[in-house]
This record gives C-alpha cells, sequence and structure tokens, in this order.
C-alpha cells in the first residue's frame, strides 16, 4: 500500500510493536537494544511502571481543558523545576521548538518593553540546532536546514563555537542575547568548556545581553545532573526544556527568571495543549525520579563507565574510531570510518544508535540503563568493528 505520509522522513522499513526498558520489539519479533531512545526523549525507557500508572491514572480522569482554566498538575511541575533550577517562572508547551520559539518571543518582548525595541538581534553558534521552526532553523543558520525557506533576514546572526573573539565581533547595537546548547547534540556530541560559557556570560554582562541555553537533549538529568550548565558555574536568564522532560509523551517547558519573564504579560503567548494534565502527571512522574541526587549520581557513574570502556575500544581500532565525547550518558563517538554505515552495521546487530554531526554517533540510552546492557551494547560494537 502507498504510503499518504510526507516523505520528509524517507520511507523507514524498520517498525516497532511494543517496548520495555531498554529495548524494542520489532513487529516481526526481533529484540532491539535501544541506545536512541527516540533521540534522548525516553528517559526512563519504555513503558517504565511509574508513568505508565501515572497517564493511566490521568486519562482515566481528564485529558485536556486549554489554559482558560487552572491545571493543578502544571503548578506543580513548574515548581518541581523553579525547586531545582535558575528559574522563577515556567511556560509550558508540546515540543523544544515551541520552548525555543517562546524564548525568543520573551526576549524580544523584554526589551520592547523596556523602551529598546532595536534591540531584537540573537547571536547563535557554529553547528547548533534548536529546532525546525522558522525561527529555530534562522538561528542556528545551517544551510542545508534554511534553503528553500528563509525569504530574508530574520534577526539572527552566527559566531563560531568556542571562539570568543567570533562572539564578541558579532555584538552591536541591536544585540539582545546570545543562545547555546551547553552540549551540541546534532552538532556531535560537543562540550562547552566551563571557560568558555563564563567568558560567555562575561560578555552578556558587559553589554546588558540575556543568556539563553537550549537543554531540550542534554537536559532532565542527562547529563547527571538536572540541566547541564549546573556542572558549569553559570546561570542563564531563559532555558529551553524538553524531551526526556516527558518520557516519551510530548512536552516542552521554558523556564525563565521573573525579570525575564515578566515580558510575557496576559494574552502575549500561549499554546492551546501546552501544561495538559496527561502531559503534566508524567512530567511529574519523571521528574519524581531523575531530581533524586542518587538517580543523578549513577547517571555519572554510568557514564564514566561506557566512556571508559570506549575509549579502549578506541585504542583497540583506531583505524576505525576517532575519539568519544560527551559528559554523563550523553556520549558521542567520532568515527574515521562512515558514521552513517557503521550505525546500518549496528542496526543490523540489534542495536540502535543516532547519528550526529562531525562523520559521529550519538549513545542515548535510558538514564536507568543497566551495567549489563551497557556491557551488551558494547559487546554488539566490538563484534561489529571486529568483522569490519
Amino acid at each position: 500500500m502507498t504510503s499518504a505520509l510526507m516523505q520528509n522522513y524517507g520511507k523507514p522499513e524498520l517498525e516497532f510493536d511494543h517496548g520495555k526498558g531498554s529495548f524494542l520489539y520489532a513487529v516481526n519479533g526481533d529484540r532491539y537494544l535501544d541506545f536512541a531512545m527516540g533521540i534522548a526523549v525516553n528517559s526512563l525507557g519504555h513503558c517504565h511502571p511509574a508513568l505508565v500508572d501515572a497517564i493511566t491514572k490521568q486519562a482515566n480522569t481528564l485529558w485536556h481543558t486549554s489554559n482558560l482554566y487552572r491545571i493543578a498538575g502544571s503548578e506543580e511541575l513548574a515548581a518541581r523545576l523553579v525547586e531545582h533550577s535558575f528559574a522563577d517562572r515556567v511556560f509550558f508547551c508540546n515540543s523544544g521548538t515551541e520552548a525555543i520559539e517562546c524564548g525568543f518571543k520573551m526576549i524580544r518582548r523584554y526589551f520592547y518593553n523596556k523602551g529598546e525595541p532595536q534591540r531584537n538581534r540573537i547571536i547563535a553558534m557554529s553547528g547548533a540546532f534548536h529546532g525546525r521552526s522558522l525561527a529555530a532553523i534562522a538561528a542556528a543558520g545551517n544551510p542545508v536546514h534554511c534553503e528553500g525557506f528563509l525569504l530574508a533576514d530574520s534577526g539572527f546572526d552566527q559566531a563560531e563555537f568556542g571562539n570568543i573573539k567570533s562572539l564578541e565581533q558579532q555584538i552591536g547595537e541591536n544585540t539582545a542575547a546570545v543562545i547555546l546548547e551547553p552540549i551540541q547534540g546534532e552538532g556531535g556530541i560537543t562540550v562547552v568548556e566551563e571557560s568558555y560559557l563564563r567568558a560567555i556570560k562575561d560578555l552578556c554582562d558587559k553589554h546588558g545581553l540575556l543568556l539563553m541555553l537550549d537543554e531540550v537533549q542534554c537536559g532532565v538529568g542527562r547529563t547527571g545532573s538536572l540541566y547541564a550548565h549546573q556542572q558549569l558555574g553559570v546561570n542563564p536568564d531563559v532555558l529551553a526544556s524538553a524531551k526526556g522532560l516527558g518520557g516519551g509523551f510530548p512536552i516542552g517547558a521554558c523556564l525563565a527568571t521573573e525579570e525575564l519573564a515578566s515580558a510575557l504579560s496576559v494574552g502575549t503567548h500561549g499554546s492551546t495543549f501546552g501544561g495538559n494534565p496527561l502531559a503534566m502527571s508524567v512530567g511529574n512522574a519523571v521528574m519524581e525520579i531523575v531530581s533524586n541526587e542518587d538517580f543523578l549520581n549513577n547517571v555519572i557513574d554510568s557514564g564514566n563507565y561506557f566512556k571508559e570502556e570506549l575509549e579502549k575500544l578506541i585504542n583497540t581500532h583506531s583505524d576505525l574510531l576517532k575519539s568519544v565525547s560527551g559528559t554523563g550518558l550523553m556520549i558521542g563517538l567520532v568515527c574515521e570510518i562512515d558514521s552513517a554505515t557503521l550505525i546500518a552495521k549496528l542496526q543490523e546487530q540489534k542495536l540502535l544508535v543516532v547519528k550526529a554531526g562531525g562523520n559521529s554517533l550519538r549513545l542515548l540510552p535510558a538514564l536507568n540503563v543497566s551495567r549489563e546492557e551497557i556491557d551488551l551494547a558494547l559487546s554488539i560494537l566490538k563484534k561489529v568493528l571486529a568483522s569490519w
């Protein structure tokens, strides 16, 4: 049967009908070890009992009312996020891109309200990825994503990632803010150096700019702290969160300081489904687990073990693999061989991973992945590399 779907995702053949923990099961019964997790979305694996229980209970009571009415679950989740972050206020939406859009609007409205409407330009970094909306692709400036979509300048500039002088040269009288990912995901699991982030923050303070962080992929426990920047000692003014916050259910959140959040007065922004009871029930269940200090410490321990074992593989196969990067369980493996080919061969051996920039692949297991499951992934990697 010819599919009625648009073809922007190509024609994938592999199909799954159920999942449990770190494993997905294809329609033919084959079992796959999932170290992609919906691109860092299924933060607690597939069908985690606490999440299943939360959404089942909520589904039997109330699904949707809209934000015309009070939603207690959204107030509860916002309070949890505020308690464990820099933020004072939270706006809920349905995706990372929407959280990014909210942050952009907030930044521009903030300066507009201050009587400085000319300060509306936002600087992003090379290698960045902030989503697929028009504003998000304009910010990142990737020609592949922008071609055929952007008709004129959209108010964004790009600086070279890791080059503080490049950023300083982009700052002008119309600059409002800087946005970056503490760990670039699509860009190849490139970790921001603490000194670089501090230098960016200093520039923002010097020029009266706002700092926005995109933690859509690296947030919600992925690095061993609730948000990655918390390990770097620099707080932003606004942060975009999504993916792992819903554990597989669509959710987005834009976190901000009180001063910046005040720019969004009644009627200036909204979302039909944002903060809906179903999403909030799952988000609260996720936060109940991932905000636990012991849980986060285990993410760090698991990530350190995984990276140490990957370093051994690199030493053994230096002609095939180049380097490993990342923090916690957000791990990148840079290849000497074609990474897409390696990903395909790993899939043939029932291990799922994700491609990233710079001829690399991403390893994004569930945050509660077991040591045995990590060892299984390593054994599959070893097998594939040995047969190259």
